[in-house]
């Protein structure tokens, strides 16, 4: 099963483990419940306004919640908000449930909680709901070329 996520870390030459649960409902807790992995290790891939035409992601730890305001300080703008959910689907080109920050239909700046920085490894979403990938949180900031910063 290949999502444009897992073409584009495989094009990238990034390691990762792909992990299947039955998708019952949206959510990190959820997913962490279903694959068995710590919920403050299984990432949840938020999709943020900052102002304008202006999105970026935030990448957080399941058991915490997003500064706004840290969010618009990363950024360097006055104020960020969550975007909706068809924001979020139309820019990711993913359902919400299932947006991965790899393979995005449009290229958005991510920041990563540096919490996850501390464990070995760390569940993303590949892209599809009930689908995850495992892999170092370092490989994911590679990837990415985020910034790492305090946003809970």
């Amino acid at each position: 099963m290949s999502t444009r996520a897992v073409v584009w870390l495989k094009q990238k030459k990034i390691p990762f483990e792909i992990v299947h649960y039955d998708h019952e409902e949206k959510g990190a807790s959820f997913a962490a419940r279903a694959t068995g992995f710590p919920l403050e290790q299984t990432i949840k891939t938020l999709v943020v306004h900052l102002g304008g035409k202006s999105f970026g992601l935030a990448l957080m730890p399941g058991d915490q919640e997003l500064s706004l305001k840290k969010m618009a300080k990363a950024f360097g703008v006055k104020k960020a908000a969550m975007a909706d959910a068809a924001a979020a689907e139309r820019l990711t080109g993913y359902h919400v449930g299932g947006i991965s920050p790899f393979g995005l239909r449009q290229p958005l700046t991510a920041v990563m909680e540096e919490v996850l920085l501390q464990y070995d490894a760390v569940m993303i979403n590949a892209g599809q709901r009930g689908t995850m990938l495992k892999m170092a949180p370092g490989n994911v900031v590679a990837a990415l070329r985020c910034r790492v910063t305090a946003l809970a």
